[in-house]
């Protein structure tokens, strides 16, 4: 897993973490840690690019709830805490989309994996163009 970043920005700052690769079991914890970095150095508007990115686990569903729930101010779950994580996604499903995390142009694959735990278009909004998503916010 490569990770870039990138600012830009539309009506306010937008953060674009690019993901590269497969997020899986081996990195997830690097791409949370990523995000508390961006975070703690004032990123509030995050777009998540997927495009490049071929492949999500389950862990990585667990890695997008943290980020979101991060660039809310609060703190993500341990991961440790196995099943207890996952819960707290479908808990935390009943807050809506998120305003200050998005998601950019998944891959089929990540597509499904988004789908299957009802995060696409419950939890994140999902958009294909790049400008339309950084105007969004």
């Amino acid at each position: 897993m490569n990770i870039t970043i990138e600012q830009t920005a539309g009506k306010v700052p937008v953060t674009i973490m690019g993901l590269h690769g497969e997020l899986d079991g081996s990195n997830y914890l690097d791409v949370i840690a990523k995000a508390k970095e961006l975070y703690s150095t004032g990123t509030r508007n995050l777009l998540i690019d997927m495009s490049d990115m071929s492949f999500m686990a389950s862990s990585g569903v667990m890695a997008l709830h943290s980020i979101a729930l991060l660039m809310r101010g609060e703190e993500p779950p341990d991961p440790e805490y196995g099943w207890d994580a996952f819960h707290a996604i479908d808990r935390d499903r009943g807050a809506g989309v998120q305003q200050h995390v998005k998601l950019l142009s998944p891959q089929p694959a990540v597509d499904r994996t988004l789908t299957m735990t009802g995060l696409k278009g419950q939890f994140f909004a999902v958009h294909t163009n790049r400008e339309t998503a950084i105007a969004s916010f």
